[in-house]
């Protein structure tokens, strides 16, 4: 399952010195994929946090920085995951604007969300590094949670998953490790100024995740490969801007040019132990009943 236990077991210490105040942490994107979880978690630690999202009770929007003091003010960490990537355009701007605000309000400790062999992401992690040279930054693959909480939950339940990926093998990452060592950097000393690749223990093609997925669900499922093209065309039909959907086709098909079909051992750096492996998600996941319908 989960390695909460490893993080929170001996109770989270979150006192900025000895015996000062506990820290509280703003998560931005509070109610996405690895926000929820960093939520959970941190709750589950008795630690105070601030749940930031665009119409939460704590008002956090990456599309309007007037939102972001407010939220930001009485934090002394931050856990930063941007929308809609940090490779996208203005990503860079942002992160250099709310390092600034960040500061401003006495932030301390900032944990940055990345992706894996993203140019421009690395771009934009040094914006924010501007403000603060001790970041972690957190570069993951994909989460294996696309198949059961994002775009391809729909392909799934229809028994095709239709992706730019090509023959393209990925390490994917379980979501629930990501928050586990975004937890970890929060809580715990000797992280600052690290970067973490983050990936699972083995590469999977998409047709083997789907035959994975398959074998766990009893539901016939298999990968029809499409171009970049055809897929930003699908997206534009569900609704997404022709530019949007441009742009993220193209970022999926930079990312599965092959350049990241390798494991790093990220995941057993900060937490002592080895990913989870996609296999054990999916069955996690059918038995949670996320492909039922």
């Amino acid at each position: 399952m989960t390695n909460t236990e490893r993080v929170l077991g001996s109770k989270v210490d979150l006192a900025v010195s000895s015996g000062a105040r506990a820290r509280t942490v703003l998560v931005t994107s509070g109610t996405g994929k690895t926000g929820r979880r960093v939520v959970e978690r941190l709750g589950s630690g008795d630690v105070p946090v601030r749940v930031g999202s665009r119409a939460g009770e704590v008002r956090f929007d990456w599309a309007d920085d007037s939102t972001w003091g407010a939220a930001l003010r009485g934090a002394d960490a931050a856990y930063v995951a941007y929308y809609p990537d940090l490779a996208a355009p203005g990503a860079q701007d942002a992160m250099r604007l709310f390092g600034r605000t960040a500061v401003d309000t006495g932030v301390r400790r900032v944990v940055l969300l990345s992706g894996r062999g993203e140019p421009e992401a690395v771009l934009a992690e040094s914006a924010l590094g501007e403000a603060y040279p001790d970041l972690t930054v957190i570069r993951s693959a994909f989460f294996a949670q696309n198949f059961s909480e994002g775009a391809m939950t729909e392909g799934v339940l229809a028994g095709v998953v239709a992706f730019p990926g090509g023959g393209t093998a990925e390490p994917w990452i379980d979501a629930d490790d990501v928050a586990d060592v975004v937890v970890a950097a929060l809580t715990e000393d000797g992280h600052e100024g690290q970067t973490y690749e983050l990936t699972g223990p083995r590469l999977l093609t998409f047709a083997e995740a789907a035959a994975e997925i398959s074998r766990m669900t009893g539901r016939a499922v298999r990968y029809t490969a499409v171009s970049g093209t055809e897929y930003a065309e699908s997206l534009n039909r569900f609704g997404l801007p022709v530019p949007e959907a441009e742009w993220l086709a193209g970022l999926f098909t930079t990312l599965l040019d092959g350049h990241n079909a390798s494991t790093t051992d990220g995941v057993k750096r900060v937490l002592g132990r080895e990913p989870r492996d996609f296999a054990a998600f999916a069955r996690h996941a059918a038995a949670a009943g996320a492909w039922e319908g």
